[in-house]
């Protein structure tokens, strides 16, 4: 089995201070086998932010697989917008836009959908989806499969397909021929598992799980959160753990299980 938490929507710049240690400890206490965070590391894509940012990341256990998202550009510098949009991210995060985390039970991969002549949307392009495509498909059946972005494949209600990752059909496509089993995401501030039934394909579902936001202040309608899935080649359990201020700490307040089937990942 593996233990995977799942972080977004950080914020640096806009976050809520009291959940920040009390996070760093549910983490570590965890023990996660893997760290995965999905982008808006930051607020305004600024030095101090980044900084601040790497701090927090060098507290939480390793390896960690980190993307960034449309927040971690810079949107009131054109120049650097323009010419250098990741360049910050890069220096003081990770230099890799496309990380990678292999063992011997998954196969981790994240992919870069921020665009710099995009405000908020976001999107995968075709080499992204081929090179995913290509390594996935190395590992048969043998590992479980996951991709980390941070605009989604998949929407709570009240949401329409404007808000989903850019090319995601064309993108699913490839998807379910390799057999992906997970996509984690963020962006929406709000925690969500769903599936991969609006792409309307044959034998394949696919688990869709997002973060709501970890430590920022920019809730919407929800308490800091963050995910952890314990995962088997058969089986999934996702546990949200939701910042509980009258004990400042984060505890489980939903957990829900899943399973593989022969059309794919179906509840239990």
């Amino acid at each position: 089995m593996r233990t995977i938490v799942h972080l977004s929507d950080l914020h640096f710049g806009r976050i809520h201070p009291p959940t920040v240690e009390p996070l760093i400890r549910a983490v570590r206490q965890i023990k996660p086998h893997l760290v995965a965070i999905s982008g808006d590391l930051t607020q305004r894509a600024k030095v101090e932010q980044f900084k601040e940012a790497r701090a927090f990341l060098d507290a939480l256990p390793t390896p960690q697989i980190v993307v960034p998202g449309n927040h971690d550009v810079s949107l009131y510098n054109p120049v650097i917008r323009l010419t250098r949009p990741l360049d910050r991210f890069q220096r003081y995060i990770t230099r890799e836009l496309a990380p990678v985390h292999i063992d011997e039970e998954m196969a981790v991969l994240g992919v870069n959908t921020t665009r710099r002549l995009v405000k908020k949307g976001g999107r995968v392009n075709r080499e992204q989806i081929a090179g995913m495509y290509e390594r996935f498909c190395e590992f048969g059946d043998k590992k479980i499969k996951i991709v980390v972005t941070h605009h989604p494949f998949d929407l709570p209600r009240g949401f329409t397909e404007g808000d989903l990752v850019g090319r995601a059909r064309m993108a699913m496509k490839h998807f379910a021929s390799c057999g992906v089993d997970v996509f984690l995401a963020g962006h929406l501030h709000l925690s969500h598992a769903g599936d991969t039934a609006r792409y309307e394909i044959d034998g394949y579902s696919a688990l869709v799980i997002q973060a709501g936001t970890a430590i920022s202040s920019r809730g919407r309608g929800e308490l800091n959160s963050f995910n952890v899935l314990r995962a088997t080649p058969s089986s999934i359990t996702l546990e949200i753990l939701t910042w509980q201020p009258e004990c400042g700490n984060f505890a489980v307040s939903e957990t829900r299980d899943f399973q593989r089937s022969p059309r794919g990942w179906i509840p239990r």
